[in-house]
């Protein structure tokens, strides 16, 4: 049966209906259809039994003869109204019926394109935040292998200057918490000094075949940086961390000569983790659990997710139809929203992706059934 649509309203006359959404809306269409298909339906019967009527009246004015001529007259024309009200109400049902199916389809439909486009807004937002802190580790990369410590490290190499340089970068740590160690590594890619020497002991440990290294010193200037995807990392407990490096040059000069290579290890887990897990969701989707919030790499491997399940799972087969940016609504009935990142000032980003996974209840539950509840 319809909705009570009588309550809520202002002393003004306006409707203060807090469920006016699209939604709402969409499903106000469809009562439309249901009640105006009822009504139709029971004009015909009322006519179908007034036309019966009408017979019976025309049958029994024939056998009275001349003194039922009248009568039959009349019989006649309740008859011929009868097959107008029958007409009328029958176009009223095809055109209200058909306009109210037409609002219900094109009101889905504008429902869905919304609710895509928020989502991939948000997807957007996520990224961008992301892009943005990531930005802010390679300035702070290229800040600290100017530090006059880190660069008497490599131009006065001994027990003395790399000592001073690990306790300059564990002062550097207790500040900066988001990162798990800070590594300088000399031209063949020994690591001769380290912020947290006690927890990650990595001296003398050789990192000139990681790319980081091979990268940072190949840079131009202290303008430029090295990045590399998240990944685990054996000399950090095999941690996924995100490693943004440069090349500490002499006299820590912008143009000096590269002396060897300053790592930064930025502790992704925690930090993503809370990204994808505080995206502006609605309370709705929030407690039903079936929006997912991921961040995915160029190859789309889950790097950081809100359902932890993705990450074991280990990559999402995004379709993005080669745009930047979009949502569509996958077999399953999952709608997907996605962004490319932008890249945020001069980090241009590694063509990672925010992605947002909405699942109908019923597909959310079949999801569930074969990964198991997180």
């Amino acid at each position: 049966m319809p909705k009570d649509l009588t309550a809520d309203f202002s002393a003004s006359g306006v409707r203060c209906d807090q469920e006016a959404s699209p939604e709402t809306i969409i499903e106000l269409a469809r009562e439309v259809a249901e009640v105006s298909a009822m009504r139709t339906s029971a004009i015909g019967d009322i006519t179908r039994r007034t036309k019966i009527l009408a017979l019976n009246a025309k049958i029994e004015a024939a056998r009275a003869g001349v003194h039922g001529a009248g009568f039959g007259v009349v019989a006649a024309e309740v008859q011929t109204i009868s097959s107008q009200i029958d007409l009328a109400a029958s176009q009223m049902r095809d055109e209200i019926v058909g306009s109210a199916n037409r609002l219900h389809q094109l009101g889905q439909g504008l429902v869905g394109s919304m609710r895509g486009q928020r989502l991939a807004d948000l997807a957007l937002n996520m990224i961008d935040i992301i892009d943005r802190n990531l930005y802010e580790r390679s300035c702070d990369v290229r800040w600290w292998a100017t530090d006059s410590a880190v660069v008497d490290a490599l131009e006065q190499p001994g027990a003395a200057t790399a000592s001073h340089a690990s306790q300059r970068l564990g002062v550097i740590l207790k500040s900066y918490t988001v990162y798990l160690d800070i590594w300088v590594a000399d031209a063949q890619g020994r690591v001769i000094a380290s912020g947290r020497p006690g927890q990650y002991p990595v001296a003398g440990r050789s990192v000139a075949n990681e790319k980081w290294f091979c990268d940072a010193m190949g840079t131009r200037d202290g303008t430029e940086f090295a990045v590399a995807d998240v990944a685990p990392h054996e000399g950090l407990n095999q941690q996924p961390v995100a490693t943004y490096a440069t090349a500490i040059r002499a006299g820590g000069a912008e143009n000096g000569r590269p002396l060897g290579v300053l790592g930064i290890f930025f502790d992704w887990s925690p930090q993503a983790g809370a990204v994808v897990g505080n995206v502006r969701l609605t309370e709705e989707e929030r407690l039903e659990g079936r929006t997912k919030c991921l961040i995915v790499d160029s190859n789309f491997r889950v790097l950081a997710a809100s359902d932890q399940r993705y990450l074991l799972i280990g990559r999402y087969p995004l379709t993005t139809g080669g745009r930047d940016m979009g949502y569509y609504t996958a077999e399953d009935g999952t709608m997907v929203a996605f962004a490319l990142t932008p890249g945020y000032e001069t980090y241009r980003g590694l063509g990672w992706y925010g992605l947002i996974l909405q699942r109908p209840p019923e597909v959310e539950a079949a999801w569930n059934a074969r990964h198991g509840h997180a």
